[in-house]
């Protein structure tokens, strides 16, 4: 028996989990930019160490920090779109905090390096980030080739 063509509009898990991680940056970087959710708001400056601005009262944020979150989310949605695409943003987008992680524990995060800015809750969090994403990279795009419709069949 064949198996239906899915609509344009169905997407597999793997598409689904780029676009809700996707759609959690793009939240994460709006509320940023939200007094009380963000606090010592007025502190807020575009990049560097000096910005005394937390996300939740925890996680160390600047204009560009948030900038980098909107873009990802933008990224993530649009990337969802189609399976190779999706599992690129995950696996790539893991790799790229796992990097941050990395560059988070080396830096002295009171220097003008830590541009970004990031803290010791913003290094772990990049860490179960990439961690999470390149494994839901590779999780979940082991079964899309054998669930994906073959051209022609109906």
């Amino acid at each position: 028996m064949t198996r239906p063509a899915a609509s344009p509009t169905t997407r597999s898990p793997l598409q689904l989990a780029a676009l809700i991680v996707g759609a959690v940056f793009l939240l994460v970087g709006v509320l940023g930019f939200i007094p009380g959710i963000t606090t010592d708001y007025d502190m807020l400056t575009f990049a560097g160490h000096h910005s005394q601005a937390m996300l939740l009262g925890v996680f160390a944020v600047s204009i560009l920090h948030n900038i980098v979150h909107l873009l990802f989310g933008v990224a993530g949605i649009a990337m969802s779109r189609h399976a190779d695409t999706a599992k690129l943003f995950l696996i790539g987008g893991g790799i790229i905090y796992l990097v941050l992680w990395i560059y988070g524990l080396l830096i002295d995060q009171a220097s003008d390096v830590n541009f970004v800015p990031v803290n010791t809750a913003d290094n772990w969090l990049h860490f179960v980030l990439g961690v999470g994403m390149v494994a839901l990279g590779f999780l979940l795009s082991r079964n899309t080739a054998a669930t994906a419709p073959r051209a022609g069949t109906l």
